[in-house]
């Protein structure tokens, strides 16, 4: 696949990825709207079927949709090294789109937010207990398991008879969505799982520098970098086991 094409297909993607992902968290939030509180795990659900969502959009890519992915598969030897940064173009591209989306989507529930300064967690995450050490450790391991599933699962390996069998290649993209689901439900409570560089990052520059919204607080660029570097980290790490199961067999 050419260069261009990696990056459309990444791009409309992510965009779609972060345009639902980014609503769902909007419509709770924000208040005049039919999903206004409606808890965690409707965010949970509504990210979930976004990944799925996304990744059927972006299907002629391999729809990776996350920098994690595409590390982990580039070092375990599923994408080629010279394609990586085309990747990363698409996805941050289709990321800052998402987000600038769904903004206009909700203009006029910011417009009315009483507490506009408490707006970025519509886009980005956050900790719930600041700790860099152990910020960090939560966004690898729930990383970890994401893109762990996706190397050591039938539906995203192509020479699968040679590695054991985890995962269910009949649910394809469904499945990484559920995967993405209980990684939400079971370890995003901490840091509210960003599990995707370009997801945290790319509305984050939208947020700072795009979007509109009145009285908006700052982006928290001090914490930016843990949900960048942890899903990177948990992403090779995953890759390396991946490639350690694979000499076993």
């Amino acid at each position: 696949m050419s260069a261009g094409a990696i990056i459309v297909w990444e791009l409309l993607g992510t965009a779609a990825l972060i345009l639902l992902g980014n609503g769902v968290v909007a419509n709770h939030v924000l208040r005049k709207n039919n999903g206004f509180n409606s808890g965690f795990l409707f965010i949970n659900f509504g990210w979930a079927f976004a990944v799925f969502t996304g990744a059927s959009i972006a299907a002629p890519s391999g729809a990776h949709l996350n920098p994690a992915v595409t590390l982990g598969l580039a070092i375990s030897g599923k994408t080629p090294w010279a394609d990586v940064p085309f990747y990363f173009i698409g996805q941050m591209a289709g990321a800052i789109i998402g987000a600038v989306l769904c903004w206009a989507t909700y203009k006029l529930q910011f417009d009315d937010h009483p507490e506009p300064e408490n707006t970025l967690g519509i886009f980005s995450t956050g900790p719930q207990i600041p700790n860099t050490a152990w910020n960090l450790v939560t966004e690898v391991i729930g990383t970890f398991v994401l893109v762990a599933w996706i190397l050591l699962s039938p539906a995203a390996l192509p020479d699968k008879e040679q590695v054991p069998q985890f995962g269910n290649a009949a649910l394809g993209y469904a499945g990484v969505s559920f995967v993405v689901l209980v990684i939400g439900t079971s370890l995003g409570g901490p840091t509210g799982y960003a599990i995707n560089p370009a997801r945290d990052l790319g509305p984050r520059i939208a947020y700072a520098f795009l979007l509109p919204i009145r009285n908006k607080a700052n982006a928290n660029w001090g914490y930016s970098w843990i949900p960048v570097v942890g899903p990177l980290a948990g992403g090779a790490l995953a890759a390396l086991l991946y490639l350690g199961v694979h000499n076993l067999t």
